[in-house]
């Protein structure tokens, strides 16, 4: 039976890792191999797998407990077996240092022609990093400050805290300059580009530059017109309810939408939702019966 190391299916090169690692790295992983972006990729689809298993079993302190006996008989003396022979060649080295101190290096014999000089390596600019976040309607319209958790090369977690500028728009990127991937002989570090994503919620839904929201109103309101107010992203503005009107309408508010990015704003744009009180009192019912008799109306 083969062993599947779960800690490096995470990302990881040991078991000294915390719980909130282990959540950070399975996220990370199973948005790389996830299947919906690696469409016909068998080999996505095996990995995402083993990414879900070995989650289950790390996310479980029993089940871990038990996991890591069989890794450390696995793979963990394995490790310390080759940690080990490392720190003994680095003891043979400042053996080596120590003694030519006192004793004096050999001089190696200096070749009879003379060196060739080699070209310098060009540099190499670090490769860029992406990830994404999500932020909900109120944060982009007037801009926040986020702090996200990344995994750097060495294995270890760097934090960055990201200003997200206001009116920003769902799928814009943010560019942390320098904060990739290192560069090689010389050259410029990578940049972190950080996709953003508005969040819709229960209030608001954000479609280009319109935010629609929901606006209830009574059967009373809706038969005899009415002037109500509206709960508007940046404020609460006051409409008018045309008598007779019906559920799905709606009423635009111009100017109160989501900033467009050229100094104006889109339109808040009202769903009518008429609602039908759950309970009546004895008086409401008899006259709900009393209109029954004397209306005419028949919407069927």
């Amino acid at each position: 039976m083969i062993f599947k190391d779960y800690y490096k299916i995470l990302g990881f090169e040991t078991n000294k890792v915390s719980l909130d690692d282990i959540k950070i790295g399975f996220r990370e992983q199973a948005k790389k191999y996830h299947p919906d972006l690696n469409e016909g990729s068998g080999r996505a689809e095996e990995r995402f797998k083993d990414i879900n298993e070995a989650y289950r079993i790390l996310s479980n302190p029993a089940s871990r407990r038990k996991y890591d006996r069989s890794w450390n008989a696995n793979i963990g003396r394995k490790k310390n077996k080759e940690q080990n022979a490392k720190n003994i060649n680095h003891s043979n080295s400042i053996l080596g240092e120590i003694k030519n101190m006192f004793f004096g290096a050999k001089k190696e014999e200096e070749p009879k022609e003379k060196k060739i000089k080699t070209k310098s390596k060009p540099a190499v600019k670090g490769e860029n990093i992406e990830t994404a976040i999500n932020v909900s309607i109120e944060e982009a319209f007037f801009g926040a400050t986020k702090k996200i958790s990344l995994r750097a090369t060495d294995g270890k977690m760097k934090s960055f805290s990201v200003k997200i500028p206001a009116g920003i728009r769902s799928d814009e990127k943010i560019r942390l300059i320098g904060q990739g991937k290192k560069g090689e002989n010389g050259g410029k570090n990578g940049d972190l580009l950080i996709q953003i994503t508005i969040e819709k919620n229960k209030k608001f839904r954000l479609e280009g530059c319109n935010i629609y929201t929901d606006l209830k109103i009574t059967p009373w309101e809706a038969a005899l017109g009415a002037r109500v107010s509206i709960e508007g992203i940046d404020g609460t503005e006051t409409v008018y309810i045309q008598k007779g009107i019906q559920t799905g309408d709606k009423i635009k508010i111009q100017g109160k939408g989501y900033k467009d990015g050229k100094g104006g704003r889109g339109d808040l744009i009202a769903n009518i939702k008429i609602m039908v009180p759950k309970k009546l009192t004895q008086e409401e019912i008899q006259i709900y019966e009393k209109l029954k008799e004397i209306s005419s109306y028949n919407p069927r």
